[in-house]
């Protein structure tokens, strides 16, 4: 079959098979990764400027993390037999290696967050009544120590939890572009970058996606931006985008400059079928004009205005939200456009809007995470109490 004369598909080769949901699940879990990773520049490497997002780096990490599986169950066509993986393990596959990555992982991450939060707990068990008594008492897991002692245990615990949570947030997301550059058989896949650059880019969506989350929270809250957080952000942001953009560029790069053999689909592919995706908004929208506006928040703070700044960050953040999902959707559906004898297109894929794997469903699995932080946040506090520290010796 020839399509748009450009030459010709096998009769099996006609349809896009990981579609939406697919690239959903590495958009999600990279906020996840980022997120947490972010956390860690305060827990671990003692980025003291950080400190008022601590708590709500980790939350975030929580949430979208509770919705990651969601995008595959969508995408299976028996999603009831999702749980085979860890009924039946099959090491060998990096496939079903995903169950245990996630839970190992989930558990680290609830643990460590009940650590940040089990002073806040305690006093909440101490002055609450009620229903609401017993619940914390339940969440505090009968330990009601609050003594310098036991808090300096705490943050060594959690100092090491942080650091193991590290390696293994970059396992979680850096397997799943193991597994496209895995794919020896498509050439804009099968490439050793693939998962340094999934991970690099999610470090992105997840400071990016926690700026945006402060600030709103912070306006909500009643409490002012802290400058120096906020520029701190700025600056870890501006480093990885740099990273990330370039390795995504020097990918191409390589594959320009050896122009073997597959660069003859990949080339119409990046200027032709995925233009406005890949060069409009990944590169431009996406990339350039962001670095530029942190840029400026960067080298220029001494001359912007508190409200400026924020601004500033705040519109970059949302655009580079917007430039790693579109790097998610040109690696998943862009290697999926071209066919596999490398000689035509398929057909344009585009999401429908309340299909099984439809822009409807991908949406709420989007919000999810943020009603998650908010209802969180009425049982615990995201951002430290302002009375943190006056919690000695109670016990409910």
């Amino acid at each position: 079959m020839m399509i748009e004369n450009d030459g010709f598909l096998f009769p099996n080769d006609l349809h896009i098979l990981w579609k939406l949901m697919i690239v959903m699940y590495p958009y999600v879990t990279g906020l996840v990764a980022g997120a947490f990773i972010l956390a860690s520049l305060y827990h671990v490497f003692h980025r003291n400027e950080l400190r008022p997002i601590g708590r709500l780096s980790l939350v975030a990490s929580l949430g979208f993390l509770l919705a990651a599986p969601a995008t595959l169950q969508l995408h299976l066509g028996h999603p009831e037999r999702g749980f085979n993986i860890m009924l039946t393990p099959n090491p060998s596959s990096a496939m079903a290696m995903f169950g245990f990555i996630y839970a190992a992982y989930l558990a680290l991450l609830v643990f460590e967050i009940w650590l940040v939060h089990r002073v806040d707990i305690i006093m909440l068990a101490s002055r609450s009544r009620g229903v609401q008594r017993w619940f914390y008492k339940v969440l505090a897991l009968g330990v009601y120590d609050v003594s310098e002692e036991a808090r300096h245990v705490d943050h060594g615990v959690l100092v090491v939890l942080a650091a193991l949570g590290i390696p293994g947030a970059a396992l979680l997301h850096g397997y799943v572009g193991f597994i496209f550059g895995a794919v020896k058989a498509n050439p804009w896949w099968s490439t050793p970058l693939m998962p340094i650059i999934f991970l690099c880019s999610a470090i992105v969506s997840g400071i990016a996606m926690v700026v945006i989350l402060y600030q709103v929270g912070v306006k909500f809250s009643g409490r002012r931006i802290d400058a120096a957080c906020m520029q701190s952000l700025a600056r870890w942001l501006w480093l990885f985008v740099i990273i990330s953009v370039t390795l995504e560029l020097l990918e191409i790069m390589t594959l320009a400059y050896e122009a073997a053999d597959e660069w003859q689909i990949i080339k119409p592919l990046l200027v032709d079928q995925l233009a406005f995706s890949f060069i409009g908004i990944q590169l431009i929208f996406g990339a350039l004009i962001p670095i530029i506006l942190l840029g400026i928040v960067v080298l220029m703070s001494r001359y912007l205005t508190d409200q400026i700044r924020n601004t500033l960050c705040f519109v970059a953040s949302l655009m580079l939200l917007v430039q790693v999902f579109a790097m998610r959707w040109n690696v998943v559906i862009g290697g999926q456009i071209f066919s596999k004898s490398l000689r035509g297109f398929r057909e344009t894929y585009f999401p429908g809007l309340f299909d099984k794997e439809g822009i409807v469903l991908a949406i709420l699995i989007l919000v999810f995470p943020l009603v998650f932080i908010a209802l969180f946040n009425r049982v615990l506090p995201v951002f430290e109490p302002l009375d943190a520290g006056n919690a000695e010796s109670l016990k409910p």
